[in-house]
């Protein structure tokens, strides 16, 4: 089977590095090493890589992100890097010891997809641009990181909060988890901070209930361990913690840490905003909110020359309403049509921020996927589809309401395939 890595980790040795790369590579994150920046720029240069990971006690460290992000541009590459004397400059992450590999893959999948986000920004703004109605970017806000620390007042975790003041942040202390989410539901928080305890039950009650609101499910919630003892690291990091602090973690550190994530927070949410602005562009489709067939085939173009350019994959899905006994009637009474603009809006909101959803016609829809290839943009339309089809929408007086299936075609770009062509091979392979 093709080995194709994903994450560049350069370190001297594999003393410090094994354990993480193994859980890396098994968690879908394949790594390959190197061992001096010249075969770390060798490798950049060869393989499409979309993360670093650099051991501090590597030769010419200092100075090796910036050299690494200069060479992969114009694809925007996130770098951590990790030692007891981590004076790497420039880096989107800085922890004194190797991630254990459930924690760097979590930060990996955010550094990721904040920079492909980032990408299609840049991308959207200049198909919005040509098209005669730019967007403006949303700025990321300027005032103090607002940081919520949840947990009974213990002197360590009050060292903590002086050591985010001190780098600039605004601590809001919540001691019952009931007061957390008073305080989640009242104001906007960019990072919560739990702390662990001896009973780790409260803080995983906070994290499980960000993860079930769409508001507060993507600020991240990092577990401040109070004590030593056993824990299971990978089943802490699937509860949705963004980050895990043991016990030994420097509270320097683990604000430096809080801040690194309550900024790409920040900057993701920013992103966010701009994007979905252009809903409310005269340019999309006025039911839905979508890109109208001329705009998606324009941006599509743009898109795949990115992805070219930036050694990414893409994917085109396309969702056709299926054809079924019960849509009969609905389409002849038109209530299939006023469902449209709802339907319309939950596809838009079922995809990422940095996926790109049009109406091609009536009753089919399509979606581009940068950095996404053909099996996870089968695995995100098949999971549209499900959610559409297990809503009910209204059918007239004395008729039950009336639900969507759909045909899903899916197809990822090829070397020297042009945008038409990609987009044609994804509505042949509409299926039921």
């Amino acid at each position: 089977m093709d080995f194709d890595p994903r994450v560049l980790v350069i370190a001297p040795d594999d003393s410090l590095i094994e354990a993480m790369c193994h859980g890396l590579d098994a968690l879908g994150w394949g790594t390959v090493t190197a061992r001096s920046a010249s075969s770390a720029l060798a490798a950049l240069a060869d393989l499409s890589l979309e993360v670093v990971i650099i051991d501090a006690r590597v030769d010419g460290a200092a100075d090796l992100a910036g050299v690494l992000k200069a060479a992969a541009l114009p694809r925007q590459l996130p770098v951590i890097a990790f030692g007891d004397d981590s004076a790497v400059v420039g880096v989107d992450l800085a922890m004194t010891r190797a991630p254990h590999p459930a924690q760097a893959a979590l930060r990996l999948e955010q550094l990721v997809r904040v920079a492909v986000a980032d990408e299609e920004m840049s991308l959207r703004e200049a198909t919005f641009f040509e098209r005669g109605q730019p967007l403006t970017p949303v700025q990321p806000e300027q005032s103090e990181l607002k940081v919520l620390a949840a947990g009974r007042p213990d002197h360590r975790f009050l060292a903590l909060s002086n050591a985010l003041v001190a780098a600039g942040c605004e601590v809001v202390a919540a001691p019952t988890p009931y007061t957390a989410f008073d305080y989640l539901h009242e104001r906007a928080f960019d990072a919560v901070v739990l702390w662990g305890g001896e009973d780790h039950a409260p803080a995983q009650s906070i994290a499980a209930g960000m993860k079930r609101n769409t508001r507060l499910y993507h600020i991240p919630a990092v577990l401040y361990l109070s004590h030593p003892g056993e824990i299971n690291l990978a089943e802490l990091y699937g509860r949705g913690f963004a980050d895990v602090a043991a016990v030994d973690t420097p509270e320097e550190e683990t604000a430096q840490r809080v801040v690194a994530l309550a900024q790409t927070h920040r900057r993701h949410q920013a992103i966010r905003r701009t994007l979905e602005a252009a809903r409310y562009s005269g340019l999309t489709d006025p039911a839905t909110g979508l890109f109208t067939p001329q705009l998606f085939a324009a941006h599509l173009a743009r898109v795949s020359e990115s992805a070219r350019s930036r050694r990414r994959p893409l994917s085109v899905c396309v969702l056709r309403i299926a054809d079924s006994p019960e849509l009969g009637d609905v389409r002849t009474g038109g209530w299939l049509h006023r469902a449209l603009p709802q339907l319309g809006a939950m596809a838009s909101r079922l995809i990422r921020v940095e996926d790109t959803a049009a109406r091609l016609a009536a009753d089919i829809f399509a979606l581009a996927l940068p950095a996404t290839n053909e099996a996870q943009a089968r695995i995100a339309a098949d999971r549209i589809a499900a959610v559409i089809g297990c809503t009910a929408f209204d059918a007239g007086p004395d008729r039950s309401p009336f639900v969507v299936g759909f045909d899903i075609g899916v197809a990822e770009m090829r070397p020297g395939e042009s945008p038409a062509a990609l987009l044609d091979r994804a509505s042949s392979a509409l299926r039921g």
